[in-house]
């Protein structure tokens, strides 16, 4: 005959589901992953377009140009000789290139304004998508041109040079990345729980979730497709939020069985409390996730995806496989005890720093936002900055080049693209049109020769590049789209019959990019923030603990905004961390951080509070209800961080500015939110508080009681007895 032991809530009554049926439960979830995975197979990802990741007018340009059906371009390279006496040197580099079969054609040599450099521009031959599997032999070829001239500057930069340098780099990142995560992971595991078992299985959930994650990725691509980037972000995430939910699960259970608890009341203790707090916490990252569709942008709605996905699936093995297989093993999870790591009680460092910080709370306040506030002063200077070649190493030898290429030759490359769609692009009247475009070009001081033209087959779209001033990137060049924009292109090319006219290129995408997230982002913020208070509130009954949290986490996120301007924008530990400051933050990452971090914060913060809710309901003081909730959570909140901690370093070790940033801006966030925050500032901040932290209104009591005491002990019967094993 079953007990009637009460088990509440929707993760305790899916746990003990699966510990009566485990063997369902764990073949049932590798069902579900290698389905997944076949799923992918069959269908695969959608990637998304250039015109899906565009916005505004540049977007318009984008898709006129996709529908206009022009010849593929192919793949362009070129090669910049610098130096006195080059003529010599250049004759050399030509003859080099002409006649080899990956050579299409070859331009004109052009000298540079100030006459100390020249360009050698040629096509490749084939398809330019694969021009960089073909484009090494025409380096060697331009290389052995230096060898015979060292006193000169002579190197290939291009499509497939760049091609080549981002795949050959990107892919040794992540190939060392994926080396290094599962047994740095691992290592901190090991060390966290000191046996091998318990450490395995964290591990084993949260790549199974990401594999899962990624084959479910390919049916979601059909409503948000995909970016080069989304499955790091999704790899990231999963392993970082799969171990730390296996990890809050498994410490509860035997934390209790080292309490005295039988192998079942273990379990329903865990999956009542901490099974609780990994529901609460992976819906609260979820609902932050989705605060990314409100930028409408194809990159963002493709990170949000992903990373609804890969949490909503370790949520789901957390709360269903990880049951089971803790009912199967029962005391065997501490199998293979590692000697000198294996311990069975807290350290001292974070009791002995709660009780000073509880003896002196006001001050204990003072210290951490004053500290808090130093990190995040630089952030008040935060600029934004659009992606470029320079966001690789410094020391790749096709950045050097690129970067000698636009200083001698600015113009080539990051020229605007004006689009021109029309009943014909041909004859006197689009001549005529071009003719006056050129000279208002010219009048403007902002636009650059050369302006090339190319027109698609039916001769009703034309594309005119033009040059910009600037670098492509500044003030400067962005006020010559403006100028392009506003005047230029409509007062000449927009005045034929029929014509729609739309300005394009790098820098107007970038353009556009920023002015779309600068309008999403009081609707992120406002969602993200508002529907974090609202299920704080839910789940603590508690106005005070939701605003507490919403604000906790704001520290967290300015704080690592400061470190990332600190680092990145200002340009410190250039050399350690292998960049070159671009004088800004890439624009996509501080409302990319603010939502990951937001989401990624309320696991500790969730985890923390029902501890602290466990006592205060069995009627503890305040003050003793959070010494005991931090005291009792300390370590599993510091093995929890380190993990993150050491994931998200990892992403730091990657070729691209933009990856560093994450890695950096996310690490340090995570470092300073398990210290600072949740060991110092929460706890001062909810002993000075008192009795006020569970303060509800009247007309709120409407809300659900989401009970946060422990469940009854029973006499189990003995059907209930074996659901788990002894050890």
């Amino acid at each position: 005959m079953k007990h009637r032991e009460n088990v509440t809530g929707f993760a305790a009554r899916v746990a003990m589901w699966s510990a009566r049926h485990r063997a369902l439960a764990i073949v049932g979830w590798l069902v579900f992953v290698v389905g997944a995975t076949v799923l992918s197979g069959q269908i695969g990802t959608l990637e998304a377009t250039g015109s899906d990741q565009g916005h505004g007018e540049s977007r318009r340009a984008e898709q006129i140009v996709e529908r206009a059906g022009f010849p593929e371009q192919p793949a362009g390279e070129m090669v910049i000789v610098q130096g006195a006496d080059r003529d010599a040197a250049v004759a050399e580099v030509t003859k080099a290139l002409d006649g080899r079969p990956e050579v299409g054609g070859i331009a004109e040599p052009v000298a540079s304004a100030d006459g100390r450099a020249t360009l050698v521009s040629f096509t490749m031959t084939g398809d330019p998508e694969t021009a960089m599997d073909r484009v090494q032999p025409l380096r060697d070829a331009v290389a052995q041109v230096q060898e015979r001239h060292p006193g000169l500057f002579i190197a290939e930069a291009g499509d497939a040079s760049a091609d080549k340098m981002f795949s050959d780099t990107l892919d040794a990142g992540l190939s060392r990345l994926s080396m290094l995560s599962i047994p740095v992971t691992l290592g901190i595991l090991l060390v966290a729980f000191g046996a091998v078992v318990a450490a395995l299985i964290p591990v084993g959930l949260a790549l199974t979730a990401i594999v899962a994650a990624i084959g479910l990725l390919a049916g979601a691509s059909r409503l948000a497709p995909a970016v080069d980037t989304t499955q790091h972000v999704l790899l990231l995430v999963g392993l970082a939020v799969g171990v730390d939910y296996c990890l809050f699960y498994i410490r509860r259970e035997r934390d209790e069985r080292r309490a005295g608890a039988d192998p079942h009341r273990a379990l329903v203790i865990a999956a009542q409390t901490s099974g609780r707090s990994v529901w609460i916490s992976g819906l609260t990252v979820i609902v932050a996730m989705a605060g990314m569709f409100f930028t409408q942008d194809a990159t963002f709605a493709s990170f949000g995806m992903a990373t609804i996905l890969v949490v909503a699936t370790a949520v789901l093995g957390s709360l269903t496989v990880l049951p089971a297989l803790l009912s199967a093993l029962g005391d065997r999870v501490d199998a293979i005890k590692i000697p000198g790591l294996y311990r069975r009680r807290e350290g001292r460092v974070w009791p002995a720093l709660l009780r000073v910080v509880l003896a002196k709370p006001l001050l204990s306040v003072v210290v951490a936002v004053g500290v808090l506030a130093t990190l995040a002063a630089p952030a008040l200077d935060l600029r934004t900055r659009g992606g470029s070649i320079e966001d690789m190493s410094p020391k790749q030898p096709t950045v050097r080049t690129f970067v000698a290429i636009a200083e001698a030759f600015p113009t080539e490359v990051v020229p605007a693209e004006v689009v021109v769609q029309a009943p014909s692009v041909r004859g006197p009247r689009f001549e005529a049109a071009l003719a006056a475009f050129r000279r208002a070009a010219a009048a403007s001081g902002r636009l650059r020769e050369p302006i090339e033209v190319r027109v698609n087959p039916a001769g009703t779209v034309a594309v005119v590049t033009v040059g910009l001033a600037g670098n492509g990137s500044d003030r400067t060049s962005e006020s010559a789209v403006d100028t392009l924009r506003a005047t230029v292109a409509p007062d000449t090319l927009g005045k034929l019959a029929g014509a729609t006219v739309a300005v394009g290129g790098d820098t107007a995408e970038n353009m556009d990019f920023n002015t779309r997230l600068s309008d999403s982002v009081p609707w992120v913020f406002g969602f993200v923030l508002g529907l974090a208070f609202l299920l704080l509130l839910v789940s603590f009954r508690s106005v005070v603990v939701a605003v507490t949290g919403v604000v906790l986490n704001l520290f967290s996120v300015a704080a690592a905004y400061g470190m990332l301007v600190f680092v990145f924008q200002d340009g410190h530990f250039e050399s350690a961390l292998d960049f070159k400051s671009g004088g800004g933050i890439t624009n996509w990452m501080p409302l990319f951080l603010f939502i990951i971090l937001f989401g990624l914060s309320m696991d500790y913060h969730v985890f923390v509070l029902s501890r602290i809710r466990e006592g205060h309901d069995r009627g503890l003081p305040t003050r003793q209800a959070v010494s005991e909730g931090i005291g009792r959570t300390a370590g599993v909140i510091t093995s929890a961080a380190l993990v993150m901690v050491a994931v998200f370093a990892l992403f730091a070790t990657l070729p691209l500015i933009s990856t560093k940033e994450l890695g950096i801006g996310l690490a340090a966030a995570v470092l300073l939110d398990a210290t600072i925050i949740r060991a110092i500032l929460l706890p001062a901040l909810m002993s000075l508080l008192g009795a006020k932290n569970w303060w509800l209104p009247r007309w709120l009591n409407w809300l659900p009681q989401v009970a946060h005491d422990l469940p009854e002990a029973p006499t189990p019967a003995r059907e209930d007895r074996e659901l788990v094993p002894a050890a």
